[in-house]
């Protein structure tokens, strides 16, 4: 596939997408599963990488007395989590053709529609920073100083009446991102590694998919939530299944989701 995208526009009429049942998403989990058995240590090492680099982050967090954007930078991670998974579509992708794995990776991923793979990422890191300075602002208006004491962090971050008004204007504010962020990225990558489309179009296919079968796609995200969410509070360990179990499953529901072209 040639590395330069198809930059035309697509009318939201003529975009395509199937209507499939409620429990869809119980199927590509367990095709996921499968994807995951079969890849192996290769899927195995790419989970542990992302474990390590949330390990040091997190570490880095308490280094420089950071730590109470940790719980902001967890909900953050739901909003590039898609991103992340780039190596794990192209693995897919390859046990869908029976190709071999020793030469797949994210960067051959990457390079099939570098421009707008490059162009949905940054999109989504600028919004991943103004999730972030959401909670600055938020913090700035509750608390002297630009964060709580650490002493008593968590009893004066959630437990107090500050606290339970800076979670609840939190949660509001991240239900808000991690919504739109949620439609517009569902199936965008694996769309943008598999055709030769451009960015806006990928994304117009993710929220059309969405809108269409929303009880599916609403169940689809609450089982993202549950399973990367146990992975982050087991210390980090389990996302080392986690991710790459929601990777896989993610490229069969775009198969399910979007037609052959």
């Amino acid at each position: 596939m040639e590395s330069t995208a198809y930059t035309g526009s697509t009318r939201w009429d003529e975009l395509v997408v199937n209507r499939i049942a409620i429990n869809e998403p119980l199927q590509w989990l367990s095709k996921g599963w499968q994807d995951m058995r079969d890849a192996g240590r290769y899927s195995l090492a790419y989970g542990a990488a992302i474990v390590l680099i949330s390990a040091l982050i997190t570490y880095l967090l308490y280094v420089t007395e950071s730590q109470f954007l940790l719980p902001f930078l967890v909900a953050g991670f739901f909003l590039i989590a898609p991103f992340l998974g780039i190596g794990l579509y192209q693995m897919s992708a390859h046990l869908e053709r029976g190709e071999s794995l020793k030469t797949c990776n994210a960067v051959e991923a990457w390079k099939r529609n570098h421009t707008h793979i490059s162009m949905i990422t940054g999109g989504f890191l600028i919004i991943m920073q103004l999730w972030i300075a959401s909670n600055y602002v938020l913090f700035s208006l509750l608390y002297e100083g630009i964060s709580p004491p650490l002493d008593n962090f968590f009893e004066n971050v959630f437990l107090s009446e500050k606290g339970r008004i800076f979670t609840i204007a939190s949660i509001m504010v991240g239900f808000f991102f991690a919504w739109w962020a949620y439609m517009i990225s569902v199936i965008t990558v694996p769309i943008l590694i598999d055709r030769k489309i451009d960015g806006f179009t990928a994304i117009r296919l993710s929220v059309k998919s969405v809108l269409k079968n929303m009880p599916a796609m609403m169940l689809w995200a609450f089982m993202i939530v549950l399973i990367v969410g146990i992975g982050l509070v087991t210390y980090y360990i389990g996302l080392l299944i986690a991710l790459p179990l929601i990777g896989h499953a993610s490229w069969h529901a775009y198969r399910a989701l979007v037609p052959p072209s």
